[in-house]
């Protein structure tokens, strides 16, 4: 297989609080969709899915950096019409011990709002235990979070044992440690299961310790987040640029604005790029403007 980059296309995942008009990224869809996924169960530009790709050339694809047991990013749109769930996520060692698989770290880089669009991070003050089911049975939960308004720019990520909601009038990049487990509090009343016993043994019951701020890097890279499992960084750019692929890990470029051509071919909002590990260089052209999300397993820095 020639080591170049590839699309990733994607997968659509209706949610009853999702979107039908999905617009700039994609076209509208019949059914509310809430998440746009990519990972490793995509099918890929070059006609496999990633997975069966990643079968037959491994770390050829990957780079030796990557030695994680599954493939170690999800990166998703969410595009919000009415409110999450409150939610939190447990961290690996729980994961491990309770549903044999990872927890989940993930960073939301904030595409789009409508006018008083709110995110929820952690309480306003410190619950116990006992407090935290009572207010969770009875929907208080809701009024306990500490809401902030959201604008378009902002990071935040949100860490294991993050009791979190996100509100309606939202558009979200997401870059995560691919696992899809998530524990439900409050669902205010739609017929899908709650999760209370473990998300009370896992949920952090005080304020968010809030985000790390954004940092320059080389080239016009703007780091977002770093953490154990992924790095997140985003290039805003008018100019054509030679990109350097990494020798030791593969990345994912997520187009968030604008169109363009990446190493001769078309390129625009809603595409999702592997870049193989030791790929040889390639040219981006903005046409005019291009706003780009990378993201990578940082293992063996």
């Amino acid at each position: 297989m020639t080591l170049r980059p590839f699309r990733l296309l994607p997968i659509f995942d209706p949610r009853p609080w999702g979107r039908r008009d999905l617009a700039p990224w994609f076209p509208p869809t019949a059914e509310p969709v809430g998440e746009v996924w990519y990972h490793e169960r995509n099918r890929t530009s070059e006609g496999p899915l990633l997975d069966e790709l990643l079968a037959a050339h491994g770390e050829r694809l990957l780079g030796k950096a990557v030695d994680t047991p599954v493939f170690p990013l999800l990166v998703k749109f969410i595009f919000t019409a009415d409110k999450l769930s409150v939610q939190v996520h447990p961290d690996d060692d729980y994961a491990r011990r309770n549903e044999g698989q990872w927890g989940k770290i993930e960073a939301w880089y904030v595409l789009r709002t409508e006018p008083g669009a709110r995110l929820a991070l952690g309480f306003k003050e410190p619950l116990s235990r006992e407090r935290f089911r009572e207010v969770a049975l009875s929907g208080e939960i809701e009024k306990l979070l500490d809401w902030r308004e959201i604008r378009a720019g902002e990071v935040f990520v949100i860490y294991p044992g993050t009791v979190h909601a996100l509100g309606p009038g939202v558009v979200v990049a997401e870059i995560q440690q691919n696992s899809d487990l998530t524990y439900r509090i409050y669902d205010y009343g739609r017929p899908r299961p709650l999760h209370l016993d473990r998300a009370a043994e896992v949920a952090l019951l005080a304020p968010y310790p809030g985000s790390p701020m954004p940092a320059p890097l080389p080239n016009g890279w703007v780091r977002l987040a770093r953490t154990r499992y992924f790095a997140a960084e985003l290039l805003d750019t008018g100019a054509a640029a030679r990109y350097q692929p990494d020798a030791d890990r593969f990345h994912l470029l997520l187009v968030l604005e604008g169109r363009g051509v990446l190493g001769g071919q078309p390129i625009a909002a809603g595409d999702c790029w592997f870049v193989p590990a030791g790929a040889d260089p390639f040219v981006i052209e903005p046409e005019p403007t291009l706003r780009i999300l990378r993201s990578y397993y940082p293992g063996g820095d």
